[in-house]
């Protein structure tokens, strides 16, 4: 029971149909002065937060009395005021009457909501039994830092918490994988009382967004990026404008990109901007994963319709599919996944090396008299891959296609050699490269993640060797121009940059996720807006 499969139907969210989320945006306020927490509130405001969460813990001098009616009364917000203490992750180390009196006090001032840790759940609600006002919610917390627990322990849990009087169940767990997150999820849609799942840390993104399709009460987002209270926490500007958190509803369906590392790429804020320009259900998500056949096990029903592979799950990626395109097959590679919708299989395809030969093809065209080419500019030209992984298989296929010889130089020069081989062409090791130049006029290729954010000051090859090269394409998009392609435009090089790919494989997969024509002038702004 460990790992569910979470099959979750729509229906047991309640309401069905176009029901969209009634799930809450929560702004954590962590300033450390009253007036500063005030002027934050009305940040949270602005920014479109539902309430906040006034974290008195944060503050570094605390006048009860007069601060709990200072933020009540100034918050245009509803408020939710939690005081946690040290043994409970937060930053209070006072003794317990003081803390939970402020709580009291902060109930009968009027705050909307208070938040009471598990351990001390059951006495602090004895103690307001008759004094309870009527709006007043008592969420009951329960925080693991370490782990997420079985589903069977999960359950116990949310009785043990419903069991002291809570009005709404919260439950933080850490995230060691993103498998772990289905249990939470799976834990929130079959709760018949208002329940706050949420996982910590970066595998446990999805959980903050997808939240809204499960019917979770609430989520936190924070004003400013970095200032959160917990680890994950997101932007309210990013949930409620990259992942159209409002429009999340049961029947939404999911996308993401499957990547390690992957808070980098851009792909969520094409696909969403795509999906809300066409009116499409679905949200698209980045999901941080390890290990690519238990994730596509565990999120395996139709909710989960489909995916955007990338470093380092490509090939990996195929092995887990009931069905692959011929041509994904002879590169060995996938960079999408489909889930059919007829019978929930899944079908692996490869849009990685049609827009990069495209863009690489037309960089040439423009570079002669387009008028005098017949057929492809890269037939028999030199073309050199760096990387043997899925990208590089994908880039010498199709440049293979288009007639062109094949060179390709990797880290290990083993794997180089297995994949010439298969392809047919030559392999070298990266640290022979700076020597290669048999011929002028050469294309050079990079599909390694060599260069990207944050290592931006690193190339695959360098400069005085890039003389020899007609034009070079970095595949690497985060910078947009990179060390490689700055060096190489010095040289004398035309260069294509990885955006061009992107752009491309992105139609397709676009197309493909919604049965719908991509919407192209669309893409190519968001990634110029965005690079």
């Amino acid at each position: 029971m460990d790992s569910p499969n979470l099959a979750v139907a729509s229906a047991q969210v309640g309401g069905g149909g176009m029901r969209k989320s009634s799930t809450l945006i929560c702004a954590p306020i962590v300033a450390e002065s009253v007036a500063e927490m005030v002027v934050e509130i009305g940040r949270a405001k602005a920014a479109g937060a539902d309430l906040v969460e006034i974290r008195l813990d944060h503050l570094k001098v605390f006048n009860c009395s007069q601060d709990v009616k200072t933020l009540i009364d100034q918050s245009p917000l509803p408020t939710l005021f939690t005081y946690r203490p040290k043994w409970e992750g937060g930053q209070y180390d006072g003794d317990e009457k003081s803390r939970l009196d402020a709580l009291r006090l902060a109930m009968e001032l009027g705050a909307d909501y208070i938040d009471v840790e598990l351990q001390v759940a059951q006495e602090f609600i004895d103690s307001i039994q008759d004094k309870k006002p009527e709006k007043l919610k008592v969420i009951v917390s329960s925080h693991n830092y370490q782990e997420t627990p079985s589903v069977e322990a999960l359950g116990n849990l949310v009785a043990k918490i419903q069991a002291t009087g809570a009005d709404i169940v919260k439950i933080a767990t850490f995230a060691l994988d993103i498998t772990d997150v289905a249990r939470i999820f799976q834990i929130t849609v079959h709760s018949q009382v208002p329940i706050i799942g949420l996982v910590m840390g970066e595998r446990g993104l999805i959980s903050r967004i997808l939240c809204a399709k499960f019917g979770g009460y609430l989520t936190f987002g924070t004003i400013d990026s970095g200032a959160v209270s917990a680890p994950g926490q997101p932007t309210i500007k990013d949930i409620l404008h990259l992942y159209n958190f409002r429009q999340i509803g049961p029947d939404t369906k999911v996308f993401g990109i499957i990547g390690k590392p992957v808070s980098h790429s851009k792909s969520p804020i094409l696909h969403n901007e795509g999906f809300k320009s066409v009116g499409f259900n679905g949200v698209y998500v980045h999901l941080l994963v390890d290990d690519i056949a238990k994730f596509l096990k565990t999120y395996s029903s139709a909710d989960f319709a489909g995916f955007s592979v990338t470093i380092p799950h490509k090939e990996a990626a195929l092995k887990c599919c009931d069905e692959v395109d011929p041509v994904a097959k002879s590169i060995g590679a996938i960079n999408c996944i489909i889930r059919r919708p007829t019978d929930g299989k899944l079908y692996g395809l490869n849009t990685d090396y049609v827009g990069a030969i495209s863009a690489i093809e037309d960089g040439l065209r423009g570079s002669l008299n387009s008028s005098l080419v017949t057929g492809s500019p890269l037939a028999g030209r030199l073309f050199v891959v760096i990387g043997a992984g899925g990208a590089g298989k994908a880039l010498a296929y199709g440049a293979k296609q288009k007639g062109a010889r094949i060179v390709i130089a990797n880290r290990t020069y083993d794997r180089a050699r297995e994949i010439a081989d298969t392809i047919g062409g030559q392999a070298l090791s990266i640290s022979d490269l700076d020597k290669f130049h048999p011929e002028d006029g050469m294309i050079l290729a990079n599909t390694t993640s060599i260069g990207m954010q944050p290592k931006v000051n690193e190339t695959p090859i360098s400069k005085h060797a890039l003389r020899s090269y007609a034009l070079v394409f970095d595949a690497v998009y985060t910078p947009k121009i990179t060390r490689l392609l700055k060096e190489a435009e010095e040289s004398g090089a035309i260069v294509v940059s990885g955006s061009e790919m992107f752009i491309g494989q992105a139609y397709e997969q676009f197309e493909r996720f919604t049965g719908l024509p991509a919407p192209k002038e669309l893409f190519r702004k968001v990634v110029e807006s965005t690079s």
